[in-house]
């Protein structure tokens, strides 16, 4: 028994922790810089308000994680975040298709205490800064509300990803909170005051069906005539978790300080709408369906933003600018909402999508008065227009990885975070980010340090795309516009061969598209139409085109739509191929084709997107001339995904033992290697709520062995998921050659690899 009785004013646990580098916010901005910094050797402290890890992503407000891809929604084709972000989603759809928030949970929490270079505080907010001087931050002070403890936490450099800013805030970190006038940074998107200032929080909620009739008394503070809400009609029995983002609330108020109240708002929503579906008899279907869960803590979107030596504007996200200092690229639309949310009459969100993917420079992501604070996450340095795009989670995951490997850069040199820049380091910065699985658009990797940079390479056999044969089966009207990427080397475009069937006599109008901007899948180039008979029956259809490639490129052959017509597909999937289809996605706004009615800056063109599997087979066709641009030399190109071309090894089908075979003149001591596979960068791999039809992408080596120049086995793998395999030796390996043998990963996908490296 403990028993201690005194007059005197007692003070709670103290416990001080020194370390590398302090990240404050444990969403997926901070997880994803805690994990990245820590891999690069850093000491990191992670602080976390909150019981769970995940932010917006985790079970206490259960939003799906999405960054470029914009559910498959736009034309960012091989889009999705690479590194650390990438193996989360990539093992989230291993470990939870189903989408499960609980489970999303358990693999960040997984993922973060397996790295013991991280010190994790949960339930801990941050109240207190103090500093070294006026612009710089000695340490950050929080309280654990579980065990009563107060911590403080000294580094040498900070990086504040809590969403609301508490660090920069409290440092004396510049900061802006509303919408920038048109007249400022010339942005025609920007809102007028009508529109509104800030995007509000969302709070979703669950059902769930317990197979008998269930009763609902709602709470007394339940919104009592949901006709207030102009979309009303709108609610249904169906809809549920963050399919209903447009719950929203709290743009006309501080998003910070007003929280509580905006709360309580949205819960009178909620309640008020489960009433509604459940007792005004207008939802029968809701007989059996039980309120499962609702969330306590709103999902929150906008807040403080804060200035780095540049601002993110409209014209750098649809212009495509570029920059010299890009550590990162955005790519969902400039998503901008309505203040009053889910009261206004206005819809829900206005989406202007770019034609493609931009640049993120690396002065948007560190104060610019603070010299030793990192800005991460929805926090970083963009006017309100360009925040429209950058504050989804993938992205703000994705500049999280950049700056913790700046991070380390600074360590090593003893640097303040803007000194990377003045002391020509952002070339350092640039090539380790892109050797971690970081795409940087616009940037190769040129690693001297990688062996199978100077060694001579061959492999079993390489893929020559000259035939997609079709499947008899796989024959579907062309109700849409159909298009198959085809990688395309300088000269003349080949004659293809597609396959067709009508019951009526009819025409066909087939089209050579290619993109104005080279890295772009938006196919707004019309070089080239056909117009061919068809005849009843099947139909043999040569297509010669007289188009000539100035560079390697994806051309896009596009047949418009005509119901009257089928096409014929096949169930070869191939690393780099896609069909895409000119459809809709009303999710992200996509209606097939953007058409702004004014000018708000952003431009008109014709969506071309995939379908999900098991959809979006590609179209059959056979080529006249093959397609080699599969070759082994693209393991060692610098580009780890598709781009203007697949930067792929892809062997051949028929090669029932396909291997790589790494050659070096003398004796190498190799003591790691890294593998890049093919987990398909184009599946938005939505972590919550939708649930997806495998749990292993098809493109994906699953089987692998590693051999030195005398036959033995250095390292095997079986059943392998994830994008990025590094192999560790526990003692330097000597060997002239190494040979990496893979399986196919299908009898229908061939072994494809992006990249190898050996240090």
């Amino acid at each position: 028994m403990i028993q201690n009785n005194s007059k005197e004013v007692r003070k709670l646990k103290q416990v001080n922790l020194e370390t590398d580098l302090a990240v404050i916010g444990g969403g997926l901005a901070g997880v994803c810089t805690a994990i990245t910094a820590a891999r690069q050797g850093l000491k990191v402290v992670l602080i976390q308000d909150r019981p769970v890890l995940g932010g917006n992503a985790s079970s206490e407000v259960r939003l799906w994680i999405l960054g470029a891809t914009s559910h498959m929604g736009n034309n960012n084709r091989w889009a999705r975040e690479g590194g650390v972000v990438d193996e989360l989603m990539v093992e989230n759809m291993y470990r939870n298709k189903e989408g499960n928030p609980v489970i999303f949970d358990s693999i960040l929490l997984d993922k973060v205490i397996s790295e013991p270079n991280i010190t994790l505080l949960l339930n801990t907010a941050v109240y207190e800064v103090t500093k070294k001087d006026a612009d710089t931050i000695a340490g950050v002070t929080g309280f654990c509300s579980q065990n009563q403890t107060t911590y403080t936490v000294n580094a040498p450099l900070f990086c504040d990803s809590s969403g609301d800013g508490i660090v920069g805030f409290l440092s004396g970190a510049a900061f802006r909170m509303g919408a920038e006038s048109k007249e400022e940074f010339g942005e025609k998107f920007a809102p007028s005051k009508e529109y509104g200032e800030l995007l509000g929080h969302s709070l979703y909620f669950y059902s769930k069906d317990v197979g008998k009739p269930v009763k609902y008394t709602p709470p007394s503070f339940a919104l009592d005539d949901i006709t207030t809400i102009p979309r009303f009609k709108s609610f249904n029995a169906k809809d549920f978790g963050c399919r209903l983002w447009w719950i929203e609330y709290g743009g006309r108020l501080d998003t910070i300080a007003d929280t509580e109240t905006i709360k309580w708002e949205l819960w009178k929503v909620v309640y008020g709408v489960w009433n509604h579906i459940k007792n005004s008899g207008n939802f029968p279907e809701a007989e059996n369906l039980t309120l499962e869960w609702v969330g306590t803590i709103p999902g929150k979107r906008e807040s403080r933003r804060f200035e780095g030596d540049y601002m993110l504007t409209q014209q750098d996200i649809v212009e495509q600018r570029t920059h010299e200092d890009a550590v990162a690229f955005g790519g969902w639309s400039i998503d901008l909402h309505p203040a009053d949310g889910v009261f206004s009459e206005k819809p829900g969100c206005n989406q202007w999508h770019s034609k493609g993917i931009y640049q993120i420079p690396y002065r948007t992501l560190y104060s610019r008065n603070i010299k030793n604070l990192f800005i991460s996450g929805r926090l970083i340095s963009a006017t309100h227009v360009a925040f429209g795009s950058t504050r989804v989670m993938a992205t703000s995951a994705y500049v999280g990885q950049s700056i913790a490997v700046a991070a380390k850069i600074c360590k090593e040199h003893n640097l303040q975070p803007s000194q990377l820049i003045s002391e020509g380091l952002i070339g350092v910065l640039q090539s380790q980010l892109l050797s971690t699985g970081q795409y940087i658009p616009g940037y190769t990797l040129k690693n001297t340090n990688d062996l199978v940079s100077t060694a001579s390479l061959s492999a079993t056999s390489e893929l020559l795309l000259n035939e997609l044969p079709f499947k008899e089966e796989l024959i579907k009207r062309l109700n849409n516009s159909v298009g198959q990427m085809i990688p395309l080397v300088k000269g003349k475009v080949p004659t293809m061969i597609i396959h067709a069937h009508s019951e009526i006599s009819t025409s066909l109008k087939v089209q050579l598209r290619l993109s104005g901007k080279l890295g772009n899948h938006t196919p707004d180039e019309i070089v080239e139409t056909i117009e061919v008979a068809i005849h009843p029956n099947r139909n043999c259809i040569s297509l010669s085109f007289t188009t000539e490639i100035e560079i390697a490129q994806y051309g896009f052959l596009t047949i418009l739509k005509n119901p009257d017509v089928s096409l014929y597909y096949s169930d070869w999937r191939i690393t780099g191929l896609l069909s895409v289809f000119n459809s809709i996605n009303p999710a992200v706004s996509n209606y097939g084709k953007q058409e702004p009615k004014e000018d708000i800056g952003v431009d008109a063109f014709e969506f071309w997107c995939p379908k999900r599997r098991p959809e979006g087979h590609n179209i059959a066709l056979k080529l006249a001339e093959p397609i080699n641009l599969f070759t082994v030399e693209n393991i060692r190109n610098g580009i780890d995904r598709p781009v203007n071309a697949p930067n792929a090894w892809v062997a051949d089908l028929g090669d029932t033992n396909p291997a790589i075979t790494i050659n070096w003149d003398k004796q190498q001591t190799i003591q790691s290697i890294d593998l890049f596979f093919d987990a398909d960068y184009d599946h938005p791999m939505e972590s919550v709520l939708m649930g997806h039809p495998e749990n292993v992408m098809p493109f994906v080596v699953r089987d692998y062995t590693i051999k030195d120049d005398a036959g033995n086995t250095l390292y095997s793998k079986k059943g392998n998921y994830q994008t990025i395999n590094k192999v560790e030796f526990s003692e330097p390996v000597t060997t002239t050659s190494l040979t990496i043998e893979v399986a196919h990963p299908s009898s229908t996908t061939p072994a494809a690899v992006f990249a190898i490296r050996a240090f």
